[in-house]
């Protein structure tokens, strides 16, 4: 590294940084606007820069840059401009990556979409998880790749250029006109992407959003190690002498939580987990039920992610389709898997359901005596033959305490998968990693998401899997304590506001485990026409959101959370957790997450005064 000027300024605001920086997973709202994600961040730590300011207040002041810290954060941010300022690139060309692969993933995913070829280059190896046989086969990316000792001797290619290196520290790459993509590989820290020409800039979104929904940015401490090794000019420090020790507690508490007995799979993040989930119930099917159309059958309302993802891999893939799953309000889940799975029968199509259970955000059950049936009918297709049986991909991140695929357990006899977002309860929210369990009738489906996680290179990195092994034990009472708070909170709402619906188990379902911390909150409304109740009611959200947060914010935060250690979440599903949702499924309602530890007799203070003041 040789501007002095960058490094000492770097060192400093390493030294005097916000400590949510490295230990927040998601990010103030009231602060945050997605069109400028990452960008107006930048453009204020630049201006600091300049001012050689590095005051730990003033830091503490900059925009969030990403409301998740998967998608980006503060440490990644300053990394990937720092890398882009040696290097004369914008900061927007640099994106880093807990996975060595998906950079590599990303890009030929854009190029097969754009009927583009790719060659990779590579001079020492390429990542131990590519897979070049499953990358082409499965994913159809198309590609070829080759060994090369001299990155001068690179001839123009008609198509995309990527060069792999292994590095042990960051260093200044001279850049060549014939290389498109750089991607710098640091071990058990991730991997650096360098967009190269303004020609390739449009491939900018396209790789964010991979690393939006497929993956995860290098993680906050891991760009902490890569920013220190930066300004120190060492090479990186990275003691990862526990993971399997680690990892070994985090399967055993989630076996013990989950009651299974297959080999639970650990992810960066819950969107991880389901890209493999998806990728290896692909693979299964292809190989197992060869040119059958694939069904993946999604609500339209749930979370955005799943909802994205859903479409993102279905366009890739000619013979996979997405069709709608309604689950919430005045549809019945129960009758509307029926209905769905008696049509993809009769065409004699792989049926894959995805859907949470409590909703979200209605935070709705649906009869699991009903379910159970509907998901085991044997259906026949036009010919009168057996269909094909559904797998049920259950997410169970709202409540990852109730036993559904254990011996004996309503979802035992029926192919199920269950997962979780580790960045709720199984972390208290201090990471974002997340895991998935299947029931034994899903040996060979496991196998093959294993694979798929494997290739991504998305499995959890050190750090969470520490973080996880430390907080799971805890899980089952975080999770009682924190029902009980939000029972009192949502009784004390319909005490104080009898006109708002209120979304939340019934205590009859609260008797079986069902214990979630969310409910979600439908303020009463006026107006003379339907658009002006609407408007009313959605200023009314975000006016009790900021009284919330500014009389109590120690506690109250404006984000996108659930399942954290302390304090009390607020969210508008509409504009945060569905932010990919067709605009007619999005839920305009605000969503409220309690803790095991907060100040409930303040917040209850508080909402009276909201309700005083309307």
């Amino acid at each position: 590294m040789r501007n002095n000027k960058l490094q000492n300024y770097i060192k400093n605001v390493l030294e005097n940084m916000p400590k949510d920086w490295l230990n927040l997973t998601t990010h103030r709202l009231d602060i945050y606007n997605e069109e400028l994600a990452k960008t107006e961040f930048i453009n204020q730590f630049e201006a600091l820069f300049n001012t050689n300011n590095f005051d730990n207040s003033t830091l503490k002041e900059l925009p969030t840059a990403y409301d998740y810290i998967r998608l980006g954060h503060p440490l990644s941010c300053v990394l990937e401009w720092i890398i882009g300022n040696l290097h004369g690139l914008n900061s927007e060309n640099i994106i880093s990556f807990s996975s060595e692969t998906m950079p590599v993933l990303a890009i030929l995913r854009t190029n097969l979409l754009a009927n583009k070829k790719t060659r990779i280059l590579y001079s020492n190896k390429i990542p131990e998880s590519f897979n070049t046989e499953i990358l082409k086969s499965v994913y159809g990316y198309q590609f070829e790749l080759k060994k090369v000792e001299n990155t001068s001797e690179i001839a123009e290619f008609d198509g995309s250029t990527i060069f792999i290196a292994s590095q042990s520290e960051i260093t200044t790459q001279n850049l060549h006109s014939n290389i498109d993509f750089y991607i710098n590989i640091y071990k058990n820290l991730g991997s650096i992407l360098l967009i190269n020409g303004q020609e390739n800039e449009s491939y900018i979104s396209d790789i964010q959003h991979v690393r939006r929904r497929e993956t995860i940015a290098m993680t906050p401490s891991n760009c902490l190690i890569a920013l220190e090794s930066l300004v120190e000019n060492t090479p990186f420090i990275n003691n990862n002498d526990d993971f399997e020790t680690n990892k070994k507690s985090v399967l055993n508490s989630i076996k013990k939580v989950t009651e299974t007995t297959l080999k639970p799979l650990v992810g960066s993040s819950g969107l991880s987990v389901q890209y493999a989930i998806m990728m290896g119930l692909v693979h299964h099917a292809q190989e197992n039920h060869p040119k059958k159309a694939i069904k993946f059958i999604v609500p339209p309302n749930c979370y955005g992610g799943t909802n994205d993802q859903a479409r993102r891999v279905a366009s890739c893939d000619a013979n996979v389709e997405v069709v709608d799953l309604p689950v919430d309000g005045d549809n019945d889940m129960v009758q509307s898997i029926n209905t769905v799975l008696e049509k993809i029968a009769n065409e004699d199509a792989i049926p894959y359901i995805i859907a949470e259970i409590p909703t979200n955000p209605r935070v709705e059950v649906p009869d699991l005596i009903k379910l159970k049936e509907a998901l085991s009918k044997e259906r026949t297709n036009a010919n009168g033959e057996i269909a094909i049986d559904p797998v049920f991909i259950l997410d169970q991140t709202f409540c990852p305490n109730v036993h559904f695929l254990g011996e004996g357990e309503i979802l035992s006899s029926v192919r199920t998968i269950s997962y979780a977002s580790g960045s709720k309860f199984p972390s208290g929210g201090k990471c974002t990693a997340g895991y998935v369990v299947g029931n034994n009738k899903t040996v060979k489906l496991m196998e093959k998401i294993e694979i798929h996680l494997n290739l991504c290179d998305n499995e959890a990195t050190d750090i969470q899997m520490e973080i996880l092994a430390k907080q799971m034990p805890s899980m089952n009472q975080r999770i009682k304590d924190a029902y009980k708070n939000t029972r009192e909170f949502v009784d004390f709402i319909h005490e104080t506001l009898p006109e708002a619906k209120i979304n939340f188990v019934s205590e009859k379902l609260a008797k079986q485990d069902f214990t979630p911390s969310v409910f979600s909150l439908d303020l009463p409304t006026k107006g003379n026409s339907a658009e002006e109740k609407e408007e009313y009611k959605r200023e009314l959200n975000h006016k009790l959101i900021h009284l919330m947060i500014t009389e109590i914010p120690n506690e109250s935060k404006y984000c996108v959370s659930y399942g954290q250690l302390k304090g009390c979440y607020w969210t508008i599903p509409a504009t945060s957790t569905q932010g990919t949702t067709k605009e007619g499924d999005k839920d305009y309602i605000a969503r409220v997450s309690l803790s095991p530890d907060l100040d409930l007799d303040l917040h209850k203070k508080v909402f009276l005064e909201f309700v005083e003041g309307i």
